[in-house]
């Protein structure tokens, strides 16, 4: 049955004297006085479950909680969560393990905290950003923002590669369904190592025509793949099982097929128009990866390419994330300031008094329109033809601002480098959300205890 927090402390150490467990007891602290965490985690937890009050145990909320917290500020993998939740006192002590607990295995741990939803996460953080508010540690009166991108966990995407991972992917598929009925034979051939040649060709190629040449193969190859696994499909679709159980498994892997030929398809589709045809495909229109498909291109500052999504985040005095904004595509920040003035408002109630922000959101109209807001100083870091005494109500207001927009540069430094917010390694766009806003949240409970601490 599962639970949301701890009814009796277990028997465990109480007090270890180290600067990181004074940070943990500091967070141990805020959550404890923000119980509607766990509350929220728990439905989540028991979203799927028909019977509450029955099964195993399991972890509580309370734990999961603090386990996710734990991952993101060491960067740990669950392999290694595990282990350190077995062997570290302080960790146990804060995940409210007891001495006689056996601690979670590696796969529990997956399970449960990619369990906690996006939505869940951001309500998180509306708690903390309040909690902050509550302790006069960050009022919301002056905001900075700016952009980043968090990249998706895929190799550097060419054509020849995402062909190539076409092929293995939908040949190893193959092979499971063979190997797990025994009622269907699927004859396939397996042509993963001629691909992989024909991939090698391609990034060797001395020229132009050498390269087509190898593109066309890989281009063949990868339709008779795609062949073999359209014909599989139909056979799982229409195959009479021996029994129910059998039938579901071989839909869901039908599914999972289907899938996956679609995802070939686009990429047969782009490499057939930018190499056959010499077309030029747009950025929208092309696919990246056959493992995270929703990944876009996000092309920065005409020079630097990532492939993830760019995050929108604003940050208050206290180097509190207050908000943060996942974007689909690469909208340019001028079209979001509006955007994030109006979130400001619903989460603190008022807009912010100064804001500074990037070059980048700089423009007539979003200074007018924050004008109205009632937003008395906005500071853009790159002026756009804009003057000084328009945006603020002196040039050393502005310059002041100017400075204090630096900060989030840090701050931004601070989460990639120490919460793995440089690159999701979780799968899926759902999972995506939720590993930004865990990485967030994990940030601001560090930066509330350690403010905490500074103010007593």
């Amino acid at each position: 049955m599962r639970k949301n927090y701890q009814k009796q402390m277990p028997l465990m150490i109480t007090s270890i004297d180290h600067p990181h467990a004074t940070e943990l007891e500091g967070i141990s602290q805020i959550l404890d006085a923000n119980p509607i965490i766990y509350e929220w985690v728990l439905q989540d937890l028991t979203r799927n479950v028909t019977h509450t009050g029955a099964g195993a145990e399991g972890m509580s909320a309370e734990q999961v909680v603090r386990a996710a917290i734990i991952k993101q500020m060491e960067g740990y993998s669950y392999e290694e969560l595990a282990f350190h939740l077995l062997d570290s006192v302080c960790y146990r002590g804060f995940c409210r393990i007891g001495i006689a607990d056996k601690g979670f295995q590696k796969s529990a741990l997956c399970n449960n905290i990619k369990t906690i939803s996006a939505e869940t996460w951001e309500a998180i953080n509306r708690v903390l950003v309040a909690y902050g508010q509550d302790t006069d540690i960050e009022k919301g009166k002056e905001v900075r923002i700016d952009c980043t991108v968090v990249s998706s966990n895929i190799h550097e995407p060419t054509d020849s590669t995402l062909l190539w991972d076409s092929v293995r992917v939908l040949t190893r598929m193959l092979g499971r369904i063979n190997e797990r009925f025994d009622e269907i034979d699927i004859s396939f051939s397996d042509h993963t190592k001629r691909a992989k040649r024909r991939m090698l060709g391609v990034l060797n190629a001395k020229s132009k025509k050498a390269r087509k040449k190898q593109y066309e193969d890989l281009l063949k190859v990868t339709h008779k793949t795609v062949k073999y696994a359209s014909n599989a499909v139909s056979l799982l679709k229409v195959h009479p099982f021996s029994n129910l159980s059998l039938s579901a498994t071989a839909q869901g892997m039908a599914e999972e097929l289907k899938e996956v030929i679609r995802l070939t398809y686009r990429v047969i589709d782009q490499t057939t128009r930018r190499v056959i045809r010499g077309e030029s495909v747009p950025s929208g229109e092309k696919i990246v990866s056959i493992f995270e498909p929703h990944t876009d291109i996000i092309v920065k500052d005409r020079r630097d390419t990532f492939y993830g999504h760019k995050v929108c985040l604003t940050g208050g005095v206290s180097n509190l994330i207050t908000d943060c904004l996942i974007l689909d595509g690469n909208p340019a920040d001028t079209e979001l300031t509006d955007q994030m003035f109006d979130r400001h408002k619903k989460i603190y109630g008022h807009y912010p008094l100064k804001a500074a922000l990037d070059g980048g959101f700089a423009s007539k109209p979003n200074l007018t329109s924050a004008k109205g807001r009632g937003i008395k100083d906005v500071c853009f870091a790159k002026k756009r033809g804009l003057k000084e005494e328009e945006m603020c109500r002196s040039t050393w207001v502005y310059k002041r601002l100017r400075r204090f927009r630096a900060g989030i540069e840090s701050g931004i430094s601070w989460l990639k480098r120490c919460f793995g917010l440089s690159r999701c390694m979780w799968k899926s766009l759902p999972s995506f959300h939720s590993y930004v806003w865990a990485s967030i949240v994990s940030a601001n409970l560090l930066t509330l205890a350690r403010k905490g601490f500074s103010a007593t």
